[in-house]
């Protein structure tokens, strides 16, 4: 959960990701959200300013979320390859929890005319990849994962195509089983990148 948020802005955020799901994010207003919960839309304005303040509370959500699993991997003594795996099947697992995490999280387009969130997309990523990076140099530095590709590089390429893989899945709408097909894609890359 979010730190320092309230029942009824986690209560909002929730709201919001249902609304999302059922109707795409362009359905993500105000007073579609008002009517979804059944309170008068100032009722809202009271704990959001704007559709943007409830989308960078989405995103921070999603973003400590994310931050909460890398951090417990990076603190990790095990296999580069096993904090990995772990990493992003606790996200498909969340994203398969949360499905319209992915219509808000990997809309980086429909951000692109809102600054802040664009900037906060990318700060999730930047972070997310350093993360990533991080551990892969680990796993280098300790003969896990093959050195003759940068950890920079491996890790924009994990990223990618698993960002790839989890849009496919919210294309499709959500028709595969994520975890399960998931675990075979990593084991993919795994496949792919260790030594």
């Amino acid at each position: 959960m979010i730190t320092n948020i309230t029942q009824r802005q986690l209560e909002i955020i929730n709201v919001s990701l249902k609304l999302i799901s059922e109707s795409g994010i362009q359905s993500l207003t105000i007073k579609n959200l008002a009517n979804k919960i059944g309170f008068a839309e100032s009722a809202i304005y009271r704990h959001y300013e704007n559709k943007t303040q409830i989308l960078l509370a989405i995103l921070d959500f999603f973003k400590e979320n994310s931050e909460t699993l890398f951090s417990k991997q990076l603190k990790s003594n095990e296999n580069a390859l096993v904090k990995i795996e772990k990493i992003f099947m606790n996200h498909f697992k969340k994203f398969v929890d949360n499905p319209s995490l992915v219509a808000v999280i990997f809309s980086e387009d429909i951000f692109r005319n809102e600054a802040i969130l664009a900037e906060r997309v990318k700060e999730i990523m930047n972070k997310n990849i350093k993360s990533l990076e991080a551990i892969i140099e680990t796993g280098q530095n300790n003969d896990e994962i093959r050195a003759d590709v940068a950890a920079s590089y491996l890790s924009f390429m994990i990223m990618g195509s698993l960002r790839l893989f989890v849009k496919q899945w919210h294309m499709y709408d959500y028709k595969f089983d994520l975890v399960n097909k998931g675990s075979e894609f990593i084991n993919s890359i795994n496949t792919l990148i260790k030594k």
